[in-house]
């Protein structure tokens, strides 16, 4: 992972919501407040909330008692999820890093997180310190995306873009947002981070969008592939996204579209 892949600035948060969010991030979203909620927890903890569809997802279905603080290390994405949630006194809203939690021991009943480990520096630290705010019997609920060629369209957009730049392709799809996905590995490093009892169930569903180009622009403008891209060469943007939307359209047609996602949903229970 390189410092540009955590970089969610800019137009980025907006794309991301209002394009990324409904193709790859809604379904999940749900599942995993469903998950959480099927516990019953007062005090909840999210980390890496992004644009806030967890948190949509999830306050409508804790207590009228609970408190539920949201994290993300982006300030700019966390201020994105604050527009785009109702008043709610159960809910904070805290900048903080997942490795490095403001929070005292055992505060916690639920941890959860989607989509947010692959973004850890050191997982074990954060998955140590997920712990540690746990209280006993506490879970940490989270996700991850499966390995890049199970998630078709962030697979597509990745080889198109590529044929953009051959000297030096945008890798940043598979290798972070796609680049944890070795159940073995997971399993083994929440071990060491102290989980014992662990439960990890893959999940598949279905992107749609109502055209090509909305799952091309949701990649290129949505994600720190932009960045990516930039940095090789910014005026080749539009021709990333071109290149894009014509391979999805080779592939599925030009609208609406469709095509299989997959995630692994993790259950470590302190």
């Amino acid at each position: 992972m390189t410092d540009s892949d955590k970089v969610f600035a800019g137009s980025i948060p907006k794309f991301y919501d209002t394009l990324m969010v409904p193709l790859i991030f809604e379904a999940y979203a749900h599942e995993l407040a469903e998950l959480v909620a099927a516990y019953s927890p007062r005090f909840v903890l999210e980390t890496a909330a992004g644009s806030g569809v967890v948190t949509r997802a999830l306050a409508p279905k804790l207590g009228a008692d609970a408190l539920y603080v949201v994290t993300d290390l982006n300030q700019p994405m966390l201020d994105y999820a604050a527009t785009r949630q109702g008043p709610d006194s159960r809910i904070e809203w805290r900048q903080a890093d997942a490795l490095d939690l403001p929070f005292e021991d055992a505060s916690f009943d639920v941890l959860c997180c989607q989509c947010g480990a692959m973004f850890f520096p050191d997982r074990i630290a954060g998955y140590t310190e997920a712990r540690r705010v746990l209280r006993p019997g506490g879970r940490f609920i989270f996700s991850v995306w499966d390995r890049i060629e199970e998630n078709a369209f962030a697979n597509e957009v990745t080889n198109a873009v590529a044929l953009v730049f051959p000297q030096d392709p945008p890798q940043f799809l598979a290798r972070t947002p796609h680049g944890y996905h070795d159940l073995a590995l997971i399993h083994q490093e929440l071990s060491r981070a102290g989980f014992a009892d662990i439960t990890i169930e893959t999940s598949q569903k279905v992107s749609r969008a109502p055209f090509a180009r909305d799952v091309a622009t949701a990649y290129c403008l949505g994600t720190p592939l932009r960045n990516e891209i930039e940095a090789c060469d910014a005026s080749l943007l539009q021709c990333a996204i071109d290149r894009a939307t014509e391979a999805i359209t080779m592939r599925h047609g030009d609208g609406p579209v469709a095509a299989k996602i997959q995630a692994h949903v993790i259950v470590a229970t302190r």
